[in-house]
């Protein structure tokens, strides 16, 4: 019988036993420790939404627990090995690298959506190993890799679970053992989504496709998916299937972020309401900061978030100004955010290899240096497992009053990037950052507007959205003037535990 390891309260415990009960019927006996081969035609899709602080991460991290102890396979995006008939699996997914990054720092081994589309496809001679690791097979003989290799790759595993990183500790690179990527031809089994509300209608069809039993995990009062007429894809579930967490867990020695975000569900708070009671936080505790400018330092790590987008171009070209960054180049530690793929469909596999590295819309990256071809950049995923890639990049950097993008450098195609030292408020969604700065002038200007969402002041979706990104400080910042930096910009902060994998090859 499976122990969790944490006490759940009362909202989360009926939340667990319903799941328990679903799993149960599918052939997943968490009580008893034990599973039975998958049964046909019998799919569910659950949901567990809640707002921030109420637990869902908690309970979505005692769920996978008590599966992998009854048994249950954790699909890895890196790699699967031999199908077993009898096999249950449990893929824990995020819409982000960030997100699914944040998850991973708790102990809760998660991937992108994105990512799990696609796998891998091994040289067979390097595959035995991936077997031999995962367990499904004897220890092989690799000409050319010694036994200390071997035993290099067997310790890294046994601490990192990565497969890519363990032969990389053997020596290996990327491009020895993993000769390309193609689309995931055979369904899964249990899909627990984190962050469902970042779902659109065609991703959630995606999902239900490769998952027959799905486990939503959302926010009811983040915003909803452009497109999406302000509605989320757990609120189109029958009533039965979705249970709501209302109490507030995240609240150690209470905490003034989570108390202001949850403030917002006063119906009368207006905005100017609203201010005060931030600056009477920030008076009484160092975790709220009423910010008379914005710390440019700050923005290269995290973004200045904004509701309009005229506001985020601003505050680009001023921190570009303050750091002396030239029109015609970047500097090594600036930070972008992927914009997209502008590769033709003939040029699917490098598009299956640029998107699994990570490269997908709206991946934060930090620019590295310049590649070894024209057009290459050396760039760091930030939330990837293996974040460090080079490939042809396009990069835009728009200015005030300007319609069109000037771009430093480019490939003929390969992957777009905007600058990411300020981000729109809707596109931080799915994010988390240990301080996060606010930009304040913007929501004052959405209040003013009386613009709705979902029956709720857009003005407080944004601002309750913007307010939760923060780990640990928040800075409302309340005029627009920026600081001068301390420091010039450094890549020295990004360690990289895992030896990188080479992505630089012929430009496409």
């Amino acid at each position: 019988m499976t122990e969790l390891t944490h006490p759940l309260s009362g909202d989360q415990a009926e939340a667990y036993d319903t799941v328990t009960e679903a799993l149960r019927a599918q052939g997943i006996d968490l009580v008893e420790g034990m599973t039975t081969p998958p049964r046909e035609g019998r799919a569910r899709t659950l949901a567990i939404i809640g707002k921030a602080g109420s637990g869902k991460t908690l309970l979505l991290a005692q769920l996978y627990r008590a599966m992998e102890q009854a048994g249950v396979d954790i699909v890895s995006a890196d790699y699967e090995g031999r199908k077993r008939k009898d096999r249950r699996t449990l893929a824990i997914l995020a819409p982000t690298n960030k997100a699914a990054s944040v998850l991973r720092m708790r102990g809760v081994p998660a991937t992108t959506i994105h990512r799990i589309l696609y796998t891998p496809v091994y040289d067979p001679e390097y595959e035995k190993i991936a077997e031999w690791l995962a367990g499904n097979g004897e220890k092989p003989e690799i000409e050319g890799l010694t036994e200390i290799a071997l035993e290099r790759a067997r310790l890294f595993y046994a601490g990192n679970k990565s497969i890519p990183g363990a032969l990389a500790a053997a020596g290996l690179r990327g491009s020895d053992f993993i000769t390309g990527w193609k689309r995931r031809d055979e369904p899964l089994d249990v899909g627990m989504i984190d962050e469902a509300s970042m779902l659109d209608d065609k991703q959630f069809e995606d999902l239900q496709e490769i998952f027959p039993n799905l486990i939503l995990f959302g926010d009811p009062a983040q915003l909803a998916p452009v497109n999406q007429s302000g509605t989320m894809v757990f609120e189109k579930l029958p009533a039965p299937q979705v249970l709501s967490l209302s109490r507030i867990h995240r609240q150690e020695a209470s905490n003034p972020i989570l108390d202001l975000a949850h403030a917002l569900s006063d119906p009368a708070l207006g905005f100017e309401e609203f201010e005060r009671e931030i600056e009477a936080a920030a008076a009484r505790d160092e975790r709220v900061v009423w910010a008379q400018r914005v710390e440019v330092d700050k923005m290269a790590r995290s973004p200045v978030l904004v509701w309009r987008n005229a506001t985020r171009i601003r505050l680009i070209h001023a921190f570009r100004n303050v750091y002396g960054a030239p029109d015609d180049a970047l500097l090594e530690g600036e930070p972008l955010i992927c914009d997209g793929l502008e590769l033709p469909l003939k040029h699917r596999k490098k598009r299956l290899d640029l998107e699994a590295r990570g490269l997908i819309k709206g991946a934060q990256v930090i620019y590295l240096g310049p590649g070894r071809k024209p057009g290459f950049s050396r760039l760091h995923v930030v939330g990837a497992e293996d974040p460090q890639v080079s490939a042809a990049s396009i990069v835009k950097i728009e200015k005030p009053d300007e319609e069109e993008p000037f771009i430093p450098f480019a490939a003929r195609m390969g992957a777009t990037f905007l600058h990411g030292a300020a981000v729109t408020i809707h596109k931080a969604q799915g994010s988390q950052w240990r301080d996060v700065q606010v930009f304040a002038p913007d929501l004052y200007a959405a209040a003013r507007m009386g613009r709705s969402e979902a029956g709720q002041p857009l003005w407080k979706r944004l601002a309750y959205v913007a307010i939760t990104r923060a780990e640990e400080r928040l800075f409302w910042v309340v005029r627009n003037r920026l600081a001068k930096p301390t420091q010039p910009l450094s890549t020295e902060d990004l360690v990289v535990l895992k030896p990188k994998l080479e992505l630089e090859g012929e430009e496409t």
